[in-house]
């Protein structure tokens, strides 16, 4: 399979972005509301993984006030986490089972450079065989550091608040569902999860992804 449509910069997701508009619209609504929306793309490599990690299951204020305690105390490496002492991997915030999926990471292996050759779903299936890895984490460093333009994380709850919002539904959609509705926003499903995420904003007035 091939790797699909990279986005690179703005003008790609203003592209996607165009592209949902016309052919949905209720995100031309949401759109008029957003404004641009934001690149989102990171660097790619084990920290960016870490990072996502530490982002399980916690606010986005917590996962940014964690992180930060990880970088501050140089944790961002595999040897670094590979030598750190369960007390020292507890200081900057992570719990019992991160720790746990941090170690599982840091001794993984992971071929970052071979991930941009692979197509999504084989991303996918590389990151999710690390203990600790999820399919919503697969999913975030497929969109956010390998910039993949058809990514879609259905698993986030913010996504799924937001598209409850947007579309009138009357119950947040489960993980299946808004896989299934997703489906329809391809080839651009990564610039329709920013969307999303852009629209959560401007609906809640919080961040909904770090």
């Amino acid at each position: 399979m091939s790797v699909g449509r990279i986005i690179h910069g703005p003008e790609d997701v203003a592209e996607g972005a165009d592209w949902l508009a016309r052919h949905e619209p209720r995100f031309a609504l949401a759109l008029d509301q957003t404004g641009a929306l934001p690149l989102r793309r990171k660097p790619e490599g084990f920290d960016q993984l870490l990072s996502a990690i530490v982002s399980q299951q916690v606010s986005t204020a917590s996962a940014a006030a964690i992180w930060a305690r990880v970088v501050a105390a140089g944790l961002t490496t595999p040897e670094a986490v590979a030598r750190a002492s369960e007390d020292d991997l507890r200081a900057v915030g992570l719990s019992r089972p991160k720790m746990r999926y941090a170690r599982a990471l840091a001794e993984a292996g992971i071929d970052f450079d071979a991930l941009r050759h692979q197509s999504d779903e084989d991303v996918v299936a590389t990151l999710v065989a690390v203990p600790g890895i999820g399919r919503w984490t697969a999913e975030i460093y497929a969109m956010f550091s390998l910039g993949r333009a058809d990514v879609f994380a259905p698993g986030d709850l913010a996504l799924q608040e937001a598209a409850r919002v947007l579309f009138e539904l009357p119950e947040r959609p489960r993980e299946g569902a808004l896989r299934e509705l997703a489906g329809a926003w391809s080839p651009w499903r990564g610039v329709a999860a920013r969307a999303l995420w852009a629209y959560y904003r401007v609906a809640k007035n919080r961040e909904g992804v770090r």
